[in-house]
């Protein structure tokens, strides 16, 4: 497992940037009903998806939370006084606080269902009645292109997936939510080649290939055998579900505007 504060500094770069944040930003506000005026990013990272949150409506107020200090502090210089460190697991706000609640690229990270659960009840809590829960789902999937990158990491130990779809929308579903619509969106600059692939696998990407260990190191060696080392593959496209609280007395609810 990566250490977020660690990797904060190099973290937009290594993740296609600003492309990549608009591409992110746009879909899940594609999600959020416009009428929506406070929304929080859980799990913000650095910052760089949820300041665009912001800048695309002028009448949304938005607030972010990440765990990592040093992710809420590069987070905080672009939404002064609007950033909290805190876990999403545990959120400090009040019930019904929220019109829109987002995680993006977070319930992949978590340790185990139970986290899973916590996070998305919180999510669910601070939502008030007609407001929207969005959140990309199996991430690891979306780095799947059919590349010859891809046809060598077939064969590691497989990872668990605590971001299935369908175990997403039962957890959702425990909470009074019901589906509201999907999204996807291309990770710009995230294509992975050979060498940067290695490069992953040698600071511990891969959670079944740890550091070091052999089985990662057999790994490397095939991958240091592909063609077109520098090469990047495709882009990864990853998914967006969103999840309405129905409001007081419409246990259904719409299911968009």
């Amino acid at each position: 497992m990566l250490d977020y504060d660690e990797e904060a500094e190099r973290y937009d770069a290594l993740r296609g940037g600003e492309p990549r944040a608009a591409a992110a930003a746009d879909a899940v506000l594609s999600l959020v009903p416009g009428r929506a005026r406070d929304l929080l990013d859980a799990a913000c990272g650095t910052g760089i998806v949820t300041r665009r949150f912001a800048a695309a409506r002028a009448d949304l107020r938005v607030t972010g939370v990440d765990l990592a200090t040093s992710m809420t502090r590069m987070a905080a210089t672009r939404l002064p006084g609007a950033v909290v460190r805190a876990d999403s697991r545990r959120l400090p706000f009040a019930d019904a606080r929220f019109d829109a609640v987002v995680s993006v690229w977070l319930l992949h990270l978590l340790p185990g269902p139970e986290d899973v659960r916590a996070v998305i009840g919180e999510c669910a809590r601070v939502l008030r009645p007609g407001g929207v829960y969005v959140t990309t789902v199996h991430k690891g999937a979306s780095h799947n292109v059919g590349s010859d990158i891809d046809a060598i990491l077939a064969a590691r130990p497989p990872s668990p997936v605590p971001d299935a779809p369908a175990e997403v929308e039962a957890l959702a579903a425990g909470h009074g939510l019901v589906p509201a619509g999907q999204a996807r969106f291309p990770g710009h600059g995230q294509g992975r080649s050979p060498r940067r692939t290695i490069a992953d696998l040698r600071r511990g990407w891969f959670v079944t290939l740890p550091p070091g260990e052999p089985l990662a190191d057999r790994f490397a060696a095939r991958l240091a055998e592909l063609p077109d080392q520098d090469r990047p593959r495709p882009d990864p496209v990853f998914s967006l579900r969103a999840y309405r609280k129905p409001p007081h007395g419409n246990p259904r609810g719409p299911g968009g505007d």
